[in-house]
């Protein structure tokens, strides 16, 4: 390989890109995250709902 051409940006610019996909992996992890809660608390609610109706008839 030739390292020769490879200007002193490139130890800035990869480990900048690096870190900015790890934010906004990080930011789109947790958004997912937190979607995935909302959707199994929802799901509890209904299910302990659907229980409730049952218990009652």
């Amino acid at each position: 390989m030739n390292f020769e051409h490879m200007s002193s940006a490139h130890f800035i610019f990869i480990p900048t890109v690096l870190l900015i996909g790890i934010v906004i992996g990080w930011i789109l992890g947790g958004r997912a995250a937190q979607d995935a809660f909302a959707a199994d608390l929802k799901r509890r609610e209904e299910r302990a709902e659907r229980d409730r109706a049952r218990s009652t008839k």
